[in-house]
């Protein structure tokens, strides 16, 4: 056999023995605690405390991505570590969710743990608002067609740290989500009511979570469209 053969034959074993890397396994959440009041952490002063995130290690990760959400706020940050565990300074007395991406090497899919939710206690606070109502379906930007009744479904989930929600408030309107549609004792975390709208129209709508004590939280403003 001839020698370019031979170079040929080790080229084409050395390729099919390479392979390609491994996708990192998804990191799972540690602290703090889903649907529960942080009460640790660093006061640095009156409006802000310090956190440590915690995750698990996971395989063939190269590092990670923490994205933490201020649920009041509807804002969102990225944190990048190189390890299990991060630092972060938020406000006091405010809801927000956290979830962790592991990265692998170049050519990789990252992936992505669970999402959780805490509330971060604020100084002298006893009873908390229930976290801002998560709008399911229909989701910001969607297209629905209604059934043969005329009637699309709207459905929504949201808890309470405090176990003490009491009723949720679904607004809905052709304008900006202020129009009060109905007031629904709260009956589970994740909720649902059929109405009645038009076709061919462009509709806004929000759900306001109440508790024992009144206090309130606001899921912010959907719009979507009928066809």
């Amino acid at each position: 056999m001839k020698k370019s053969h031979f170079v040929y034959l080790a080229l084409l074993f050395v390729w099919s023995c390479t392979k390609d890397p491994a996708n990192p396994t998804a990191p799972t959440l540690q602290f703090p605690a889903n649907n529960e009041a942080c009460l640790e952490g660093e006061s640095l002063n009156d409006t802000q405390k310090n956190v440590t995130f915690q995750w698990t290690q996971s395989s063939n990760a190269e590092s990670y991505e923490i994205t933490i959400k201020n649920l009041e706020a509807q804002t969102e940050q990225l944190y990048p570590s190189t390890g299990t565990g991060q630092t972060v300074a938020l406000q006091k007395g405010k809801p927000y969710s956290w979830s962790v991406s592991a990265l692998g090497a170049a050519g990789t899919q990252p992936a992505e743990s669970e999402t959780w939710k805490f509330y971060l206690a604020g100084d002298n606070v006893i009873n908390y608002a229930p976290f801002p109502p998560e709008l399911i379906t229909p989701r910001s930007g969607a297209t629905l067609t209604p059934n043969q009744e005329g009637e699309i479904t709207l459905s929504w989930s949201s808890s309470d740290v405090d176990g003490d929600l009491t009723s949720f408030t679904v607004y809905l309107d052709k304008t900006n989500g202020s129009t009060k549609l109905k007031d629904i004792p709260f009956e589970a975390e994740t909720m649902s009511l059929k109405v009645a709208v038009d076709l061919n129209t462009t509709y806004y709508w929000r759900v306001v979570a109440t508790d024992a004590n009144n206090n309130a939280s606001d899921s912010g403003v959907y719009g979507f469209r009928t066809n």
